[in-house]
């Protein structure tokens, strides 16, 4: 059974999250704040963690720094959970750090498909990292390869959010010259990623095939 940390300065909120977690089959621990969260985090490690941005006196984000600085707990994957739109520079500045962005007000089939393909994205990753150390390739190269396969995923996620939110797509509606600029930088940085993930996906393969006996 996965273990969950719902994050939220509004006792209401978490328990309406709580009880949909727990429906699924999740078990739960209660945060009510950025500082109750990291305090919980010196002796519970989740295996997932939902964390509201707009709570005070520490917000989502300053919370989120905190969790990735502890060589402890940076390795938790954190799903942002609020109301607020999500602007490009957030996606940019913290986009490395998190697993997925969802927007308030969701339905149960929805948290639950998030937290499914996050931990499934998790594992299935974990399976290739194996894979490739015992092909004999080095930490260097098997960590970027990690990096990108996760980045590509939550950016792309991102971006669809940033589409919807602005209206991108839609001819009609006038977009900022600051927010063209900067997802077209995103999607400039996804291709990029996207390239550099299959030259390391047809090295790893070359090599898995070769310790293959014909």
């Amino acid at each position: 059974m996965y273990t969950i940390l719902v994050v939220d300065d509004s006792p209401f909120v978490v328990d309406v999250f709580v009880t949909m977690l727990e429906r699924g089959g999740y078990r739960t621990v209660a945060a009510y704040g950025g500082t109750e969260c990291l305090e919980i985090l010196k002796t519970v490690i989740p295996d997932l963690i939902l964390l509201d941005i707009m709570m005070e006196p520490m917000d989502g984000w300053e919370t989120l720094e905190h969790i990735k600085e502890n060589p402890e707990t940076k390795e938790i994957p954190v799903l942002m959970l609020t109301a607020k739109q999500l602007t490009p520079a957030e996606a940019q500045e913290y986009g490395i750090y998190i697993e997925d962005y969802i927007l308030k007000p969701i339905t149960h089939r929805e948290l639950y498909d998030a937290i499914t393909h996050v931990l499934h994205r998790r594992q299935t990753l974990m399976q290739d990292v194996e894979t490739a150390r015992k092909a004999g390739f080095g930490t260097e190269i098997i960590n970027e390869y990690a990096r990108l396969v996760k980045s590509i995923d939550v950016n792309h996620r991102l971006m669809k959010i940033l589409e919807s939110t602005y209206n991108f797509n839609d001819s009609k509606v006038s977009v900022s010259e600051d927010i063209s600029r900067a997802m077209k930088s995103m999607e400039t940085n996804i291709r990029f990623q996207e390239t550099r993930l299959q030259q390391i996906k047809e090295e790893l393969a070359g090599a898995v095939s070769r310790d293959i006996p014909p």
